[in-house]
């Protein structure tokens, strides 16, 4: 995998170069193996998190992992344009705006020992600012190229901390024009709600019945350009044991190998829809 600098990045994107990379800062991943109208996004993937901030830092690795969105990338990898975070949310939320991408609390609990240094904020929000660099440039080529464009905005949830049953997908459409849209999104809806998983685990999907997707990823993308549809689509962490970390491959992969069949049909839908 190639290391490329923002500036080397967006002028692949410009150019419609094909391409795999990390960032210059490990900050994150890129592939585009072909243009196509459809980006898939995965910005709680990320686990790193800077050793500049470990001795700070009261919460431990397994508090940040509950929080962030593990084989979220990996249930999308096979697509042909593929957006990841590496950092830990916990070091900046690249799902929220720059002014609350740092906690000072998180979930409930204080994060630091003692207040963050400007100088690590400043280099946080560099990472978040030069992300959404890339986001606008890639958007904007594929909108250039295609005349629009559709985002599966990856993401994934606690399902235990809630006292009442909740669906395996979530879709939050808080800040999707339904008017326009909403068609296109109970057919996502649809057909995630006909996923069968493995060991016997229970599959529904819902239109904002645990989050209404109110992440500044799609927030970001929807009020920067108007002809691209973001997907908030969270799954429950139904394929790994929340209380321990272990990752449960079988339920990962077949999450996976059905998605690489639902995208591309959802795909077609978006392109051939008058919308």
């Amino acid at each position: 995998m190639l290391r490329l600098s923002i500036d080397e990045i967006l002028q692949h994107i410009e150019t419609g170069t094909c391409f795999e990379t990390v960032s210059e800062d490990y900050a994150f991943t890129l592939k585009i193996s072909s243009y196509v109208p459809f980006i898939c996004g995965a910005v709680h993937d990320g686990h790193q998190f800077r050793k500049s901030l470990w001795d700070n830092c009261l919460h431990s690795e397994f508090d940040r992992w509950y929080e962030e969105d593990p084989c979220t990338k990996e249930m999308v990898q096979s697509f042909p344009i593929v957006l990841a975070g590496c950092d830990s949310r916990f070091e900046y939320d690249l799902n929220r705006e720059p002014q609350t991408a740092i906690f000072d609390t998180a979930w409930g609990k204080q994060l630091w020992r003692t207040p963050l240094p400007e100088t690590e904020k400043e280099y946080s929000l560099k990472k978040h600012a030069n992300f959404y660099r890339v986001v606008q440039a890639l958007v904007r080529k594929i909108e250039s190229e295609f005349g629009k464009a559709i985002v599966f905005d990856m993401h994934s949830y606690n399902w235990k901390r809630w006292d009442r049953p909740v669906p395996a997908w979530n879709l939050g459409t808080i800040n999707i024009d339904m008017d326009r849209y909403g068609g296109l999104v109970e057919s996502w809806r649809d057909k995630l709600d006909g996923i069968q998983l493995p060991n016997g685990i229970d599959n529904q999907a819902k239109l904002n019945d645990t989050f209404h997707g109110k992440g500044y990823f799609l927030k970001y993308i929807t009020e920067n350009f108007g002809n691209t549809l973001v997907l908030a689509t969270e799954i429950s962490k139904i394929y790994c044991d929340e209380s321990t970390g272990i990752i449960y491959p079988e339920v990962v992969r077949s999450v996976e190998t059905q998605l690489k069949s639902l995208i591309p049909i959802m795909v077609e839908e978006f392109q051939s829809s008058r919308i």
